[in-house]
């Protein structure tokens, strides 16, 4: 669920807060702190054993605001990180806990009708070298229809990426013989009580070409995800921004090749806990 949080925080416009915010401007600061039992990358398992620890954080810049059809224009970046006790972390042989570090920029454009594109070039690292490094071009195109639908609102989305720089067996997610390319498609409604938050992604990963790729075979459907994400405000916004504690589950149907890296298991139940803050 903090994968979720944090390509959220990627893909959204950085906009001015409102008047009570601490932080009126065009500048926001996002940051997380996740404990998960399993990490999920698409589909595809990190850890088997032990447990993995995400922090994060994304600053988002708000650089245009207009009437026109582009409504606005935002670019963000931001890190993310992996931290594992268990086989891919402490426990494997390097025995270092830092498996992963990520770093991203994102420019998104908000157009009207709630019609939002973004633009998202990924490095994904492994500080403790338990995978090559990861290049990613990634197109996601969204939807807001909460102003049509009201709290019927699905907020639909579509997503494309492109692996770059592989070799193979190199800089790929499944670690194939070929640079993949990776379909997701998904919704995303939520409601908001007076005292907390539920947000219900569902989404489907998808090959359009060697992103699953096993035993020289190309299995095009990757997963099914549905989750659920709880998110409680901690006192409303303050002078140091508004905080928050969330909680999460997420239940993964597997497709071949996801079902092989998985051990073999066809599903994969993860539960998640934190705290994020935004300034």
């Amino acid at each position: 669920m903090a994968a979720v949080m944090a390509i959220a925080c990627a893909a959204t416009p950085a906009l001015a807060q409102d008047a009570a915010d601490p932080n009126p401007g065009k500048i926001t600061v996002t940051g997380n702190v996740d404990l998960l039992n399993q990490y999920m990358f698409r589909g595809i398992r990190q850890n088997s054993t032990g447990v993995a620890v995400w922090p994060s954080g994304d600053l988002g810049l708000a650089v245009y605001s207009g009437e026109g059809s582009l409504k606005s224009a935002a670019i963000n970046f931001g890190v993310w990180n992996s931290l594992h006790t268990g086989d891919t972390g402490q426990d494997s042989a390097t025995g270092k806990l830092w498996y992963e570090s990520d770093f991203y920029s994102t420019l998104s454009l908000g157009f009207g009708g709630g019609v939002g594109l973004g633009a998202t070039y990924t490095a994904y690292t492994s500080p403790n070298n338990g995978f090559s490094t990861v290049k990613e071009l990634m197109f996601k195109l969204s939807a807001d229809d909460s102003a049509y639908m009201g709290k019927a609102a699905l907020k639909p989305y579509a997503a494309v990426a492109f692996e770059m720089d592989t070799a193979a067996g190199s800089g790929q997610a499944d670690g194939g013989a070929k640079a993949g390319k990776y379909l997701e498609v998904g919704i995303a409604p939520s409601y908001a009580g007076s005292k907390a938050s539920l947000a219900v992604p569902v989404k489907v990963g998808m090959s359009l070409g060697d992103y699953y790729e096993l035993a020289g075979v190309d299995n095009k459907f990757g997963y099914l995800s549905v989750a659920g994400l709880v998110t409680v405000p901690l006192g409303g916004t303050t002078s140091y921004g508004a905080w928050n504690l969330h909680f999460g589950a997420e239940f993964q149907k597997l497709g071949d090749t996801t079902k092989a890296l998985n051990g073999g298991d066809d599903s994969q139940l993860i539960y998640s806990g934190g705290f994020g803050f935004t300034y």
